[in-house]
């Protein structure tokens, strides 16, 4: 997909909300070639989805061994919006707390004594993270009103073709 035809979709107001939402679901290949797909919170600066995850994390060894990744960042309401990402992750380790690590966090009901006590133990906690940025290389907006799942787009034309033959 070109740059600017990813950039064309991430623009748009559907995909600006789901990009502002809170979880997304990660989807890589471990080491030992089965699939893994996991929820993690994330934030999205402009260009790159960003997460942050613990220097020890499972996760990390199968993602310098494969970085390919896939995420889904959707909706619980019906119709639901979906927005599919492919992309490479980079891993970027990090002394302290990574500022997007507070952000992607912010969001949670917290009232601002318990974000207070979250912050400390977060920060007593972690000596370090690691940044997994990911750059979008493929993107798929579906809301069910103006676009759909490729399979179903491609009933919908089989559909008209048998109906104006």
């Amino acid at each position: 997909m070109r740059t600017n035809e990813i950039a064309d979709i991430l623009s748009k107001p559907t995909s600006q909300e789901l990009l502002h939402r809170d979880l997304t679901r990660l989807a890589y290949v471990a080491t030992d070639g089965t699939p893994r797909s996991i929820p993690i919170a994330f934030t999205w600066n402009g260009t790159e989805i960003v997460l942050c995850t613990t220097r020890n994390s499972p996760k990390l060894p199968h993602l310098r061994a494969n970085p390919m990744v896939a995420l889904t960042i959707d909706t619980e309401v019906h119709p639901p919006k979906i927005l599919l990402l492919r992309g490479r992750a980079e891993l970027d380790d990090v002394d302290g707390i990574p500022e997007e690590y507070l952000q992607m966090n912010g969001t949670y009901g917290m009232t601002a004594e318990q974000r207070v006590e979250w912050e400390a133990e977060v920060r007593s906690l972690y000596d370090g993270m690691v940044r997994i940025v990911i750059t979008p290389t493929w993107v798929k907006l579906i809301d069910f009103e103006t676009t759909l799942p490729s399979a179903v787009e491609e009933l919908v034309r089989q559909r008209a073709e048998r109906q104006s033959a």
